[in-house]
């Protein structure tokens, strides 16, 4: 007879290292699987090793990144598996368990579980400027990978060009690595402080802390003598004669074309929910008009419409890192509930907290979405930009097949976007807005393309060993 865990967690970021914490306290047999190298997740990537190896370097990743070594100290008890690529999970048996297949050291292993936790997190959102795929462009997300997990620093002139928290966060921690930052192209457009400022009280209320932190990073790059360029749209990075990117040309505001010198350009338009494991299960889900992406449809605790699978984290909704841990703690409390561990009463005292926690951050969240809201252009992106990375698919080429396609899948029979190793995470949301517009519809109307297992690339070796067993 096959044993079958209380609960599998996939992601070990804040949300799922919250959730293992909290599933040990009640006793819960649970597994961890993450695909990285180290627990955290993006937020706090490699924290543990950095804190225990490189501690000066925490001076300038700051105190909130530095949270997340503690994080894992309190999840420790519960079993975890890095390097574990989930690539399927499967439908719920007559026992009531689900199959959960990932691959670790070339090999396909297999757990069964009463109920799965997603908390895969988000990505960034992908930016499809013309050059975005020129060496040398990348994203604020990545060049803070560099820095957390390898202490690798950009060189050259770094030109940051987006909207957002996250860029003002790189930029004042390259400042305080004395890494110098030649400019930033901010492309937030005009009048959206007042638009946020009606969300500003609730905001106040119920994430002060977060809120600080916010209006200090804004604070702090109007102190630096980093020359900022505001209302900034039509750009486009140039190579030089090495084809890496050499220079990014840009209008800001009603003003000509400009044109800067660049050797690293770092772009960001916020993160979106990583859809691909909740697509899978066949949940539901629902287009976010003010984050400009979809998202799965969940109870408060987090379950999603495929009974037994919840999601936690930003990958049910962007709400930040305090929130992915506190929707993390609420699904692992309604799992231990459901298994007879919590009475209900127990588990609304429990959960309390947490639910305060989470509706404070989703005022702050209404505020950053009225402040940076997703810029028109990602749905109309220049024709020769590349929309799909993997089969180098341009937005003309899409738009060509547009009128024939009602939506990504049915473009898969005149295009290959979405077919390539990144089965498409990075297009999906670029391919939807693309046809819609197009046609005239609603993104919502239009849907996202069909997710199939594997959703990552597995040898046939690795297929093969699951005939030799690999259950965990």
């Amino acid at each position: 007879m096959r044993a079958v865990r209380d609960l599998v967690i996939i992601g070990a970021g804040p949300a799922g290292l919250a959730a293992a914490a909290e599933a040990q306290l009640h006793e819960l047999d649970a597994l961890v699987l993450d695909e990285q190298p180290e627990p955290g997740g993006q937020i706090y990537r490699s924290a543990a090793r950095v804190a225990e190896r490189r501690p000066a370097d925490l001076g300038f990743l700051g105190a909130d990144y530095a949270r997340g070594a503690t994080l894992v100290a309190e999840a420790a008890g519960i079993e975890r598996r890095q390097v574990a690529t989930v690539w399927q999970i499967g439908p719920r048996g007559g026992d009531g368990s689900r199959e959960v297949i990932w691959s670790e050291a070339g090999q396909a292993r297999r757990a069964w579980t009463r109920a799965v936790l997603i908390a895969s997190g988000a990505m960034e959102r992908p930016v499809p400027v013309p050059g975005w795929t020129l060496p040398g462009v990348t994203t604020v997300g990545a060049l803070q990978v560099a820095l957390k997990q390898s202490g690798v620093y950009p060189t050259g002139r770094v030109v940051i060009a987006g909207s957002g928290p996250l860029p003002l966060l790189l930029a004042a921690q390259l400042r305080a690595a004395r890494v110098p930052v030649a400019a930033i192209l901010d492309t937030t457009p005009a009048g959206r402080m007042a638009a946020a400022a009606l969300h500003l009280p609730a905001a106040a209320l119920g994430a002060p802390d977060t809120l600080r932190k916010g209006l200090a990073l804004l604070r702090a790059r109007g102190r630096s003598a980093v020359p900022v360029w505001r209302e900034v749209g039509g750009l486009r990075a140039e190579a030089g004669p090495d084809g890496a990117v050499a220079a990014v040309r840009f209008r800001a505001g009603s003003g000509d074309e400009e044109r800067l010198d660049a050797d690293v350009l770092a772009l960001h338009e916020g993160v979106v929910p990583n859809p691909q494991l909740t697509r899978l299960v066949d949940a539901a889900h629902r287009w976010h008009e003010a984050q400009r992406c979809f998202h799965p449809v969940t109870d408060p605790w987090g379950e999603t419409t495929a009974d037994g699978v919840f999601v936690a984290g930003d990958g049910g909704g962007i709400l930040g890192a305090r929130a992915a841990e506190a929707t993390g703690r609420l699904a692992a409390v309604a799992v231990a509930s459901r298994l007879g561990r919590l009475n209900e009463s127990a588990r609304e005292f429990r959960a309390a907290r947490w639910l305060a926690r989470r509706r404070g951050e989703a005022a702050l969240r209404r505020l950053l979405d009225a402040l940076y809201p997703a810029p028109d252009w990602i749905a109309a992106p220049a024709d020769d930009a590349v929309v799909c990375r993997c089969e180098e698919i341009t937005a003309a080429e899409l738009r060509a097949v547009a009128g024939h396609a009602a939506g990504p899948n049915q473009a898969k029979a005149y295009l290959r976007c979405g077919m390539g190793p990144c089965q498409g995470r990075l297009c999906g949301l670029t391919v939807t807005e693309i046809i819609a517009h197009a046609r005239g519809v609603s993104p919502a109307e239009t849907g996202y393309y069909r997710i199939r297992a594997p959703i990552k690339p597995v040898t046939v070796d690795e297929l093969a060993s699951l005939s030799e067993g690999g259950a965990t």
